[in-house]
């Protein structure tokens, strides 16, 4: 500080110092308003093996890919109380059974979710790996339905309606999302309360959805089940033939021209719920291939607002 005319001056390094720490003050506030609580899914893992592999992060990709999972959590995103509508949606980033998107699938979704008034939790899932599973086929599947057990158990601490709880996936998470969709009459975990594991909903956006030659995935395939598991395996996680009249009701977007997941599995367990009599709604875009995320960047029509609107029809917003 220097003085002229009995005025005080800071030197320009000095607020310079001020400027940055002010922006990371305001950056830390506004992370800090979205993601409140990350919560271990387990106190013990189940269906584990004792391994030295350790979760990988790559901290350069903006999408935010994370591997090796062998702790799996969720993570909280609260909405502003003023606009809680008592909704929630668990999201199941995508990444081929083999990593996760946990930010483009993952906390994008959950902090759009939060802007109408939707409780949002990324569910951080266990990827299949017979190294760290004993049965690498239901580990997903068992953090899936931990996560809606936990989620609907705890729903009075986030004010949420247990008769409004969804799962959302992305891809792989896709599959996972609808196997919880058409094998939560069958726990793959301690239930000991008997709380109901079906979700309410269920979103799938470019979805894997079957494991049957010509329209599979087949890193999700081979990553979950294995390449050459048998057809009674293979049938069981195509999870177009396991619908049935009380499946939840789907919104589903898919791409015309996605190279990497076919277009079928969507349509295909669009078809399924419409013959079991389940209100679904379908959008299929000509243009934008595959892992867009929340933007279709080939098209000014934003799958998200369709969303809503499904969402507000059916009485959930």
């Amino acid at each position: 500080m220097y003085y002229i005319n009995g005025k005080s001056y800071f030197y320009k390094k000095s607020m310079k110092y001020i400027t940055i720490l002010m922006i990371v003050f305001l950056e830390c506030f506004f992370n800090c308003s979205y993601s409140q609580e990350i919560i271990p899914l387990y106190q013990h893992v189940p269906n584990s093996i004792p391994s030295q592999i350790k979760e990988q992060a790559d901290s350069l990709s903006k999408r935010g890919k994370v591997s090796h999972v062998t702790d799996p959590t969720l993570s909280v995103y609260l909405p502003d109380p003023a606009i809680r509508n008592g909704t929630a949606i668990i999201i199941c980033p995508g990444g081929g059974y083999s990593y996760l998107v946990v930010n483009g699938e993952g906390s994008d979704i959950a902090k759009e979710l939060n802007t109408k008034g939707i409780t949002a939790f990324v569910l951080k899932y266990r990827l299949p790996d017979d190294r760290i599973m004993k049965n690498k086929s239901i580990g997903p599947l068992q953090d899936a339905q931990q996560a809606i057990k936990i989620v609907r158990e705890r729903a009075t601490d986030w004010k949420i309606d247990v008769s409004k709880i969804g799962i959302m996936g992305f891809s792989a998470g896709g599959h996972l999302a609808s196997t919880l969709s058409t094998h939560y009459s069958t726990a793959v975990i301690d239930n000991a309360l008997h709380t109901n594991l079906r979700p309410d909903f269920s979103i799938l956006i470019y979805p894997v959805i079957s494991f049957q030659e010509g329209i599979l995935h087949k890193g999700s395939k081979k990553a979950l089940i294995g390449a050459n598991a048998d057809t009674a395996l293979i049938n069981n996680f195509s999870n177009e033939l396991q619908v049935t009249g009380n499946t939840p009701p789907a919104f589903l977007v898919a791409c015309n021209d996605d190279k990497v997941v076919p277009v079928q599995n969507t349509i295909r367990y669009f078809i399924a719920l419409h013959e079991h009599g389940v209100n679904a709604e379908m959008h299929i875009y000509e243009h934008g291939g595959h892992g867009f995320g929340l933007h279709n960047k080939t098209t000014e029509d934003q799958w998200i607002e369709r969303c809503y609107h499904w969402m507000k029809a059916n009485g959930l917003l």
